[in-house]
């Protein structure tokens, strides 16, 4: 199985290699891009799910684009750190301890992430490290929050009139992402869930700066998404709105609104629009929503 994983970095990390040399080779007014930036949420949310409450995400990538915009690469960096998290704690909480509510407890994150898009076809790959007395990487175990990812999609504006639209896989490859299965002999042992997502959205753009997101998102089998124990599931249906402005050809400012509704398990005790306090119900919180400002140079 290691050997495996290690063919299958070594043959994506040539992909990428190749079409960028061959981007380079094809097109010398290649122009260089970079941006800077960070967000304040008053709320973490992923892929349908509540990760953490008042957070600060700043990024940076670095890449070029070619060929008219048809090719882009980019290498990024991005980080959450939320309002609990400025002091950084080893391990989880204990939840039968009352100085920490479980539900609400997350950690500082950093993603680093490369991607690769050729005529529509978008490649890239996603390692999510949590802070916390984790190992950085690790292929199986459970005892780390590190978790590699795999993406493949398509951007269907690159290659027909259907701008803004976009359809993506995404696969978890190694790290933490673990089910335990029990044998009939008595047996139990970590088994890799390959945890999927796979979204479709449309992405519109409006006079006066104004953006508009749409997204719907699902896990084809059992996933950490369904906390390993459901199938199918729609975990994401999703709206984004935002207004953009530029200060003096320098720096963007957006300010935005996204809600979101999970579908998975979803009932009457998980259906809140907005909780506080110690009745968060944290990620098994099925409706979540957060305003954000951000700054991009």
């Amino acid at each position: 199985m290691v050997q495996t994983m290690k063919k299958f970095f070594t043959l994506f990390a040539a992909v990428l290699m190749a079409a960028t040399v061959m981007a380079e080779e094809s097109s010398p007014k290649a122009r260089f891009t970079y941006e800077a930036g960070a967000e304040v949420v008053s709320s973490y949310i992923w892929r349908g799910l509540y990760n953490g409450g008042l957070s600060l995400q700043p990024s940076v990538s670095v890449g070029f684009v070619s060929l008219a915009d048809k090719v882009q690469f980019d290498v990024n960096v991005w980080g959450n750190v939320g309002a609990s998290d400025w002091v950084f704690r080893k391990g989880r909480p204990n939840p039968d301890e009352n100085d920490m509510n479980p539900n609400t407890y997350f950690v500082p994150e950093v993603d680093f992430s490369v991607n690769l898009r050729v005529y529509g076809l978008a490649l890239g790959m996603t390692h999510y490290y949590y802070f916390g007395g984790t190992p950085f990487f690790s292929k199986l175990e459970d005892d780390g929050g590190s978790q590699t990812e795999v993406m493949v999609g398509l951007r269907f504006g690159d290659f027909c009139k259907a701008k803004g639209l976009y359809v993506d896989w995404h696969m978890m490859v190694a790290g933490n992402d673990v089910y335990y299965k029990e044998y009939s002999n008595g047996d139990v042992k970590a088994k890799r869930a390959w945890s999927t997502y796979i979204e479709a959205g449309y992405e519109a753009e409006f006079e006066h700066d104004i953006t508009l997101a749409i997204a719907l998102g699902f896990t084809p089998w059992k996933s950490l998404y369904t906390d390993y124990e459901g199938k199918f599931a729609v975990n994401n249906i999703s709206l984004r709105l935002g207004k953009t402005w530029n200060v003096a050809e320098i720096v963007d400012i957006e300010l935005f609104a996204l809600g979101s509704i999970n579908t998975w398990e979803i009932n009457k005790d998980n259906c809140f629009a907005w909780t506080a306090g110690d009745y968060k119900l944290g990620a098994s919180q099925r409706l979540n929503g957060t305003i954000g400002l951000g700054f991009w140079f």
